[in-house]
């Protein structure tokens, strides 16, 4: 069909504010990502804003040199490979029996659960089990509180629902195929584009996760990349890691800027070199998932 005039001018309006938008989201990165191996003395007079200058690896080098760098980025990637394999089991099990028609009381049991997204125990109650349980300062605390989330097990459970055609599970069961085996060999093989939505959402919280270990934990071994960072973005901690008697007190100040930029740009890397891999799935799942709930 030919495009009227109008339409034309809306679709190039269109663009134009998609690219705008994009530029607004993408460049604070960049500049971070520049900033982060450019002269710190560039950066703050501001001289850098689209190439970086006076090339520096500086603030990578003192911020690798950091013990506590090193074991927060180890915990995290240990909280998170290990929590979203708990998350991604827990809801696979929940969503799959709900998805099933001739599941007695489904309709029941999803109403306990989306009660619970509307009302919670609170942090006092919640803290108070937590120590019944025996987990705190644990690295169970970190992964197992919120082990999962109803939100996700709606949208797995609607995905399987509208996903995939019931007749395939009742013609595998009739050939002789236990539920077990129906979820491992049929349903799950044919569930990718749902259960990579499920690995980001659960990876991208626990990879930014820190209020648990704030409330939970007292070991600073056991505190995760995020909580470090915090401590040396936001508390300005960070000028333990330069040493003043390397230099004069404006050159540590300069380490210190370096050190900053740097570590916005490791604790991000993870999760940026993730999400183009599951990104061709996420449209997919989350709209089949979110639809005819």
């Amino acid at each position: 069909m030919k495009q009227s005039l109008m339409d034309r001018i809306f679709i190039i309006s269109v663009y134009c504010l998609l690219i705008i938008v994009m530029l607004l989201v993408l460049y604070p990165l960049y500049f971070v990502l520049i900033a982060s191996f450019s002269s710190p003395q560039l950066v703050l007079s501001g001289d850098i804003w689209l190439w970086p200058k006076g090339i520096s690896w500086r603030g990578y080098e003192k911020l690798f040199q950091n013990r506590e760098i090193i074991q927060g980025y180890g915990n995290t990637i240990l909280y998170t490979v290990s929590g979203t394999a708990i998350n991604l089991a827990l809801t696979v099990a929940a969503a799959f029996p709900l998805s099933r028609r001739n599941f007695m009381g489904r309709h029941w049991i999803s109403g306990f659960m989306v009660f619970t997204m509307f009302f919670s125990g609170g942090l006092i109650p919640t803290y108070l089990l937590i120590k019944q349980l025996g987990l705190l300062n644990t690295y169970w605390v970190m992964v197992l509180p919120g082990a999962v989330s109803v939100w996700n097990i709606m949208l797995m459970r609607t995905f399987f629902q509208s996903g995939l055609p019931f007749e395939l599970q009742e013609a595998a069961a009739i050939d002789g195929c236990s539920n077990l085996r129906i979820l491992l060999r049929i349903v799950l093989p044919l569930s990718a584009p749902i259960l990579a939505v499920m690995v980001l959402f659960y990876s991208v919280g626990h990879w930014n996760a820190y209020f648990n270990a704030l409330i939970y934990l007292s070991d600073r071994d056991k505190y995760p990349l995020q909580l470090i960072l915090r401590e040396i973005l936001i508390q300005g901690e960070t000028k333990d890691m330069v040493d003043v008697s390397e230099g004069s007190l404006s050159n540590s100040m300069l380490d210190v800027e370096s050190i900053k930029y740097a570590i916005v740009i490791v604790a991000n890397l993870p999760i940026l070199i993730l999400y183009p891999f599951l990104q061709k799935y996420f449209n997919k799942g989350v709209m089949v998932g979110a639809l005819k709930g």
